[in-house]
């Protein structure tokens, strides 16, 4: 076999490989970076750790961020959901054979809410509930 001796031209050699490149960055691209928030976090990761445990770690968030909203605005959501939770499974829990049965759909339904709010605040979205966003909304 013969050695391969293609070269290409000098005005054809890659000079800039940025602009040659199909995976180079968007230069105007509307992404939103996520924000640091006050304890060294992003925003990101301190949103998606509001819905962590609940209540407790929605209202550790609410207390220990005073300034970014996107956190607030998760800790408040994560706090009324898990109120409406616990209430709706222990009225549920209380009826006999339809409570036991309706409290496990209710805690799958849950698992998966829960996960689905903590990808979606992870990816730094505004996750509308029915009344409960309206609400934080006001509180905000």
């Amino acid at each position: 076999m013969g050695e391969n001796d293609f070269k290409l031209p000098e005005e054809k050699r890659i000079q800039d490989f940025e602009c040659q490149t199909v995976f180079k960055r968007p230069t105007n691209s509307n992404i939103r970076l996520p924000a640091e928030t006050s304890f060294g976090l992003s925003e990101n990761v301190a949103g998606s750790l509001t819905y962590l445990f609940g209540f407790i770690s929605g209202f550790l968030m609410l207390i220990m961020e005073r300034e970014n909203h996107f956190v607030r605005y998760h800790a408040l959501q994560s706090i009324y959901i898990t109120v409406v939770f616990v209430s709706v499974y222990l009225l549920l829990g209380a009826l006999p054979i339809i409570g036991w049965i309706s409290t496990m759909a209710l805690i799958s339904a849950g698992m998966v809410l829960w996960i689905i709010l903590m990808l979606d605040a992870y990816k730094g979205r505004y996750t509308r509930m029915l009344y409960i966003s309206d609400l934080v909304n006001k509180q905000l």
